[in-house]
């Protein structure tokens, strides 16, 4: 009789038979589970999907809606927070802030945005050491993802907050619009499932075709292009004799993410939502976005309003990182300014996790060091004292798990509106202590505790998502999180600042209509990110 092969004498082994093998493997692939990628690769990343136009009653649910999302119940206490109009929540807030005026907090709910006018906001439920709970500003994005993940608060509204946004901020973009100029197009380089969904709404809009093309960094070939016009241009080749044709664009919901400066120009004629100054002035530049949080600050002394973030140090250079981190005991988070979606973050807490840090090539001169919010024992030490997770809701094991909250806004000249809501939350439960000399702690990286993003980018330069960590607004989910409606309304005005701030950085960097070239590299001055900036727009 021959031998059985070993993989199957291990599936009959009485170790295997019990489960208690297999438990033992599950264990250890999570104890060394890699955290997710850092930095983003730099090279071509070929566009492989080709463009495609989206018509009219197009939009089918489960096309742009996570499966999970499709079946669930908004929660009774979310539903509530979208009820409230502007007025009412400045009611509440100026009740329990009495600070607060309620003519000025009308006047900034009432903001209409001129180059930022859709976003969203993570944030921290974090508390101090007295106790006092809050939420603090950890990033906000242009271009955000989130209504996949969002159940619909109307079920005779399918289309959910696709249709807010369009309705919207869009529309009145797409009013300023050369009628004659040409087409419509969504323009992305990921999350297909949400930039296909809000091709089809606005398709339904506008009642008309929408191009639906993919647009990498450094894609070799292109359907995309720009003019020296400034109107935005799609290549098609459904021909019968296969030669493209160009289409221009009298406008474009853009969808960029990475990087966008170095494929859209500053100045166009086809309108674009956002505007490409918007992510260079804070949208997707975490640098100039803490620059913008402090000078708007400095104009809200007195009001009792302030945008909450952790402290933070920019412009720093490698040689200075050291310095900077022993300066708040030792924790803290380095981020790269001009990455995203998770990319480009790095939590320190013992020399090893610095060491690998700068053991990594690094594309960029500058970075960012910033507090690192952890538990109450190993948080940074800053100037105005510590902020510590609230995490979620103990578990059945008692663990806590670190949890962020994107909101999602969009401002128009009826001033803003929440959009959406989700929140994240870290692959492991937060540990109450840090023994960098111990055994276990040595295999933990401080990432996976602190971590929450769902995007993972993978090595052939495709993204990944890790939906087990998603929490919905739902009846099942949204309880983990322990927030309240005041929460969610500190949550929004939080938000809205953030984006307020970078707005007016924008129009600050593009007074007169031109980029303010020389203010900008000041502010920000980081010649890797200059370069890129010049090759859709050349020299200035």
């Amino acid at each position: 009789m021959t031998d059985m092969p070993d993989a199957l004498t291990r599936s009959l082994s009485p170790e295997c038979d019990d489960g208690r093998h297999v438990k033992k493997q599950r264990r250890a692939s999570i104890a060394t589970a890699p955290s997710p990628p850092k930095t983003p690769p730099l090279g071509p990343q070929q566009t492989d999907a080709a463009p495609r136009l989206i018509s009219q009653g197009a939009f089918e649910p489960d096309q742009h809606f996570y499966p999970r999302v499709l079946n669930a119940q908004i929660h009774p206490l979310v539903q509530g927070f979208f009820s409230l109009d502007n007025d009412r929540i400045i009611a509440r807030y100026t009740h329990l802030n009495p600070k607060v005026k309620p003519e000025c907090l009308k006047k900034l709910l009432s903001y209409q945005p001129t180059h930022f006018q859709w976003a969203g906001s993570d944030l921290f439920s974090v508390t101090t050491a007295s106790g006092q709970r809050q939420m603090i500003v950890i990033e906000t994005n242009s271009c955000p993802s989130g209504q996949k993940s969002m159940p619909l608060l109307s079920e005779t509204n399918e289309q959910g907050g696709y249709r807010l946004v369009i309705e919207s901020a869009f529309r009145e973009q797409l009013s300023k619009a050369q009628a004659d100029l040409g087409g419509l197009a969504v323009i992305y380089d990921k999350n297909v499932m949400e930039s296909s969904g809000y091709a089809a709404v606005l398709a339904d809009v506008a009642q008309e075709d929408v191009w639906l093309v993919e647009w990498n960094t450094h894609d070799p070939d292109p359907h995309v292009k720009w003019l020296d016009d400034g109107i935005l241009y799609v290549r098609s080749s459904n021909t019968t004799d296969d030669e493209p044709q160009w289409h221009p664009i009298r406008a474009c919901f853009r969808y960029l993410t990475q990087k966008p400066w170095n494929r859209f120009p500053l100045c166009t004629k086809t309108v674009v939502m956002n505007d490409i100054i918007s992510c260079l002035a804070g949208g997707r530049n975490k640098m100039m976005a803490a620059r913008a949080y402090d000078f708007y600050n400095a104009e809200l002394r007195g009001t009792g309003l302030a945008i909450r973030t952790p402290e933070t140090i920019n412009n720093v250079t490698m040689g200075e990182i050291s310095l900077w981190i022993k300066s708040m005991g030792g924790h803290a988070v380095l981020k790269v300014p001009y990455s995203n979606a998770g990319q480009g973050v790095y939590t320190i807490t013992n020399k090893t996790e610095l060491d690998n840090f700068f053991k990594e090539d690094h594309h960029y001169d500058k970075f960012i060091v910033q507090s690192l919010v952890g538990n109450a024992s190993w948080s940074s030490v800053t100037r105005n004292g510590q902020y510590y997770h609230v995490g979620t809701i103990p578990n059945k094991k008692n663990n806590t798990f670190v949890s962020d909250f994107r909101v999602m806004v969009a401002g128009s000249s009826q001033g803003f509106r929440p959009i959406c809501i989700y929140g994240r939350k870290a692959r492991l439960p937060l540990a109450g202590t840090l023994d960098p000399g111990g055994k276990k702690d040595r295999q933990m990286d401080t990432w996976d505790m602190l971590g929450t993003n769902l995007s993972v980018k993978l090595p052939d330069g495709g993204w990944t998502t890790d939906t087990s960590r998603l929490i919905l607004m739902d009846r099942k989910d949204f309880n983990q999180l322990g927030l309240g409606i005041d929460d969610l309304i500190d949550a929004y005005i939080q938000t809205v600042l953030s984006v307020i701030a970078i707005d007016r950085m924008s129009v600050r960097l593009m007074e007169n209509g031109t980029f303010d070239y020389q203010l900008f590299r000041s502010l920000n001055p980081d010649d890797a990110l200059l370069n890129e900036i010049k090759e859709a727009n050349g020299d200035f």
